[in-house]
């Protein structure tokens, strides 16, 4: 079993120990996602620890996103909603490589493709992608590939 789906689990019944409200529903609302993806598809499986950070990751990417989208409707109160989810899936996920960290990776990337402007893009990211995974936004590493191939 998914060591991270266990933690989950435990920090679970310690957050309703607490009744740390915000938390418990985030925590519940993980653990769906994940049992939802586990039950797609022919046949039950169990999910890797990578999936379950897949899962996470998105999870934590819709909760920015309904806050933009509320800040952008005048509901703040909703919004810090979301960012309080978001804050908590972020526990769980790997730490978001730096500015430094994500412009080697795709120099690196860069440097073994032998890309050369900016219709290469895609040739890069199938590169830098799997380097990133969990770790860097997609928006984020593709603004920075398309940076440095457009200089």
């Amino acid at each position: 079993m998914a060591e991270l789906k266990e933690r989950l689990r435990s920090d679970l019944t310690t957050a309703m120990k607490a009744r740390d409200e915000v938390r418990v529903s985030t925590i519940r609302m993980a653990l769906s996602a994940i049992n939802t993806e586990e039950v797609a598809g022919d046949a039950h499986r169990e999910l890797t620890d990578d999936e379950v950070v897949t899962v996470l990751g998105r999870e934590s990417k819709k909760r920015r996103e309904s806050a933009e989208a509320f800040d952008g409707a005048g509901r703040t109160e909703l919004a810090e909603r979301e960012r309080a989810e978001q804050a908590v899936l972020t526990d769980y996920l790997p730490a978001q490589l730096s500015d430094e960290e994500l412009t080697s990776l795709v120099a690196a990337a860069i440097a073994e493709t032998g890309a050369d402007g900016p219709k290469q893009m895609g040739a890069v990211m199938k590169v830098v992608q799997p380097q990133v995974a969990g770790r860097a936004d997609g928006r984020r590493v593709s603004g920075e590939v398309k940076r440095q191939l457009s200089s």
